[in-house]
This record gives structure tokens, sequence and C-alpha cells, in this order.
């Protein structure tokens, strides 16, 4: 039964499966493999563990052996020959004044070929340019052209939040992400607040969306005319985050529910209580809330990094 592990190739980057055979693999563990490109160096990060022979699909690469002193001094040596690289590949592309940004270059262990990726608005015509870099390089040369999320994940930076971007430290793949996933977490649609450094919409969008939507499949819409223990009155906002709704009652009146509260009037949702609220069915006057009282010291300031964009 083959011994399966999982071995990426950059941080963040997406797993591939190989064969162990018999050897003694850990997580963290540096590897040699032997891929489509040749000999690479990847990080095992979970395995080996036995798999059924029909649970395979397509060909099974198996593990050349552990990375040794000598083949993590040549993945050394390979990264200044992909600096190397880089700077020979800009020269070429200013020559033939080509429109692409290069973005990195990945070395094999063998020396058997460079592969350098870069991003352009569209297809670019690099025949020429792949022969002159050939002849410069002594090696075999290919170009990758990648979109700009990939550019992003392989560039790295800092999102909205002040943090690494999440494509490049731990999103193995990029989920769909729509305008639809802002609406329903009321966030301001404003392109430069939504967007991220690619350009795109941001991927931790993706990440509660699910949370709200379960939530307000029992709730009233915004703008629905309900019957509450108050009165009648009109939804005009919720709150998914602290379980509450504001209603507007037809008296005048603003009033302000837990989400127990509303959601009950609608059969087989369940109680949607805030943490700690012991009494769902208290309302409170949002025109008569009480003032917070005197501090001495002035308010911390929130640490950015912990604020939604």
């Amino acid at each position: 039964m083959p011994r399966l592990v999982s071995v990426c190739f950059r941080r963040a980057g997406r797993p591939y499966h190989f064969d162990a055979g018999r050897l003694d693999l850990q997580p963290g563990d540096r590897v040699v493999v032997r891929t489509s490109r040749g000999l690479e160096i990847g990080l095992v990060r979970a395995g080996p563990t036995d798999t059924p022979p029909d649970q395979i699909t397509g060909e099974l690469s198996s593990i050349v052996r552990k990375a040794t002193e000598e083949d993590l001094h040549k993945d050394e040596r390979s990264a200044e020959r992909e600096r190397e690289a880089m700077e020979t590949a800009a020269k070429k592309v200013a020559e033939h004044g080509l429109p692409m940004k290069l973005i990195e270059a990945q070395a094999t262990l063998d020396r058997s070929r460079i592969v350098i990726h870069f991003s352009a608005e569209g297809r670019v015509d690099f025949r020429s340019l792949v022969r002159d870099l050939a002849r410069a390089l002594r090696t075999r040369v290919e170009l990758h052209q990648v979109g700009v999320r990939d550019e992003a994940k392989m560039r790295g930076g800092l999102g909205h939040c002040g943090r690494l971007l999440c494509c490049a430290t731990f999103l193995t793949d990029f989920d769909p992400v729509g305008i639809k996933m802002a609406k329903e977490q009321n966030i301001s649609l404003n392109p430069q607040k939504i967007s991220g450094v690619c350009g795109r919409l941001m991927c931790c969008l993706n990440y509660e969306y699910a949370h709200y939507r379960e939530a307000k499949k029992c709730l009233p819409k915004v703008g629905s005319h309900i019957d509450t223990d108050h009165g009648r009155g009109k939804v005009i906002e919720l709150n998914v985050l602290r379980n509450r709704v504001v209603i507007s009652l037809d008296e005048g009146r603003q009033i302000e529910l837990p989400t127990a509260a509303v959601a009950r009037h609608k059969p087989g949702c369940p109680h949607l209580t805030a943490a700690g609220d012991e009494h769902p069915d208290r309302a409170q006057d949002t025109h008569d809330r009480p003032e917070p009282a005197p501090s001495e010291h002035p308010p911390a300031r929130k640490d950015p990094r912990t604020q939604h964009p």
C-alpha cells in the first residue's frame, strides 16, 4: 500500500502527493522530488499515510531522497542563479520592448531549467525572448503568464488589516468572491475598501459570508414591517455580529431588540440571542441610551489589525 506525503514547494503553495516509499518522513522535512520540471526541493506538510491504490488518481511520483546538506547548498546557489536570471530577463524584455512585468524566477535543483513568471494585460508573443534568454543563461527557459491574484500571492504584501496577505500565508486555492458577499455583510461598496492589493475583491469577504447568510435566514429583511411586543414597526437595520435589530415603530420612536425577539416570529428559526443577553425581550430606546461614565484615562486605541476594513 503506498505511503503518501503532502509536499509544498512554496509558502501557502498547493500541496502535491508523492509516494514516500520506505523513507521515514515527518512534517517539516525537506525532500528532493522529481517533477515535470526536474529535481526540486519541497517541504513535507503532512503524512505519511497509508492510502489504498483505488483512492489514488493519476500517476504517482516517488520521493527521491531526504534533502542532504549538499542539496541545501545547491538550493542556496539556485537562489543566486534566480536573481541573475531576473536581471538578465529584465534587460532582454527592455530590448524586445515587450509589455510584460517580471515577477519571479525559479531554478530547478539540477539546473536543467529556469521558469520565469510574469504578468501582462493581454497575450504576449515571447518566442524570440525565450530564445535569447536560453542563449544568455545557457539552460532551458520557460515563461509562464499568471493572473493578478497569483502575482499578489507570489510577491506578498500587507492587506487593509495590516497583516500579511492571506493568499501569501495560508490560502492554497482561490475561492470565488462576489460583490454579493459584501452586500450581505453590510460592508461599504467602495472599491478601495473591498479590493485587495491585486485589485480584485478581497478573499476575506468569503470568511464570514456563510454565517451572515445563515443568520439572516431567520430574520426579516431591512424595510419590512413586523409586529413586536412593543407595537408594529419597520426594520431599518440588522446587526448580525451584535445580534441586534433596530426597528422604527409606527408611533415614531426607534427601538433596538435582540434578534431572538424578532426571529421567533418566523416559524422554524432558532433563537439568536447575543452572548450574555439574559433578557431577549428587553428593548432599548435608541434615542435614550445612557451616556458612558466619564473616565480619568483616555480610551485605548484599537489595534488596526483586529478591525475589519
